[in-house]
């Protein structure tokens, strides 16, 4: 058995958790979510847990086994704390603010770069408009979204200009010496 996927997963007070087929249905305080599981593990609700079982020990099926119970564990934690990631934006002039479901950067560019949000994912920007936290209940969704607004303008290693994660550490190198 996979150690983690033979763990049960408590189901929190206030979440309702149905199994459809291989859909998954997560309700809570935060909000709602579903994903679809592989056919080859089974997703059972009873008695206040979710438990993930597997037909056979194929390696396929064991793989299967963690990540689907590691994804039922998400979107239990997704639906009653809800994730959040920080980007922190560098360089002169450069800003966001938001706009309903887009945020408007000037990253540098000769035009302002604009991004839509996708559903189900905030987004707050700090007084000084250069700290965003991207907040929402689908990990993977969040984690797409914030990898996608770095990508406007990564980081550069001479004077780490651009957009970066809040945790993140640039490795900055040393620029050109003149002829000494």
């Amino acid at each position: 058995m996979s150690r983690i996927g033979k763990l049960p997963v408590k189901i929190p007070e206030k979440v309702k958790v149905s199994v459809d087929g291989n859909l998954v249905k997560v309700e809570g305080p935060k909000g709602k979510m579903s994903f679809p599981t592989n056919p080859r593990v089974k997703v059972a609700v009873d008695k206040g847990e979710v438990q993930v079982t597997r037909p056979d020990d194929s390696p396929e099926s064991k793989g299967l086994h963690g990540l689907t119970r590691t994804l039922v564990k998400n979107a239990l934690d997704g639906v009653v704390k809800g994730y959040e990631r920080g980007l922190e934006i560098n360089g002169v002039g450069f800003k966001a603010e938001v706009k309903g479901k887009e945020i408007h950067f000037a990253l540098g560019f000769s035009h302002p770069v604009v991004f839509k949000l996708p559903e189900g994912v905030t987004a707050e920007v700090d007084a000084k408009q250069t700290k965003l936290t991207v907040k929402g209940v689908d990990k993977h969704v969040l984690g797409l979204t914030a990898a996608k607004i770095r990508a406007l303008r990564p980081p550069e290693p001479y004077k780490g200009k651009g957009i970066k994660y809040a945790e993140e550490i640039i490795r900055r190198k040393e620029g050109k010496t003149g002829a000494a």
